[in-house]
């Protein structure tokens, strides 16, 4: 369905509310209760991220949700080892 300013995309499932809250607790619920450091800041990082996607999306701002994962990623790079004497990453 076409809005003033975006596609809606989705499909219909029934109790939609439920399912998705129990997506993202499944999904996202678990990192902020997590004891290594980084595990929490990614999952607060990726909540604060749905959250607003949520919000921008009501307002009909397309394509939020690939910043915040463009921010998750830069996180999660944070993580990768590199080689030894490798430029470091810009």
């Amino acid at each position: 369905m076409i809005r003033v300013r975006a596609i809606r995309h989705g499909v219909n499932v029934p109790w939609m509310p439920l399912v998705l809250t129990g997506h993202l607790f499944a999904t996202l619920g678990a990192l902020p209760l997590g004891v290594d450091r980084r595990l929490r800041t990614l999952g607060v990082v990726l909540t604060a991220g749905a959250l607003a996607c949520s919000a921008l999306w009501r307002l009909e701002f397309a394509s939020t949700r690939c910043a915040f994962a463009a921010v998750a990623s830069v996180l999660v790079l944070g993580w990768v080892p590199r080689p030894r004497g490798a430029p470091p990453v810009t």
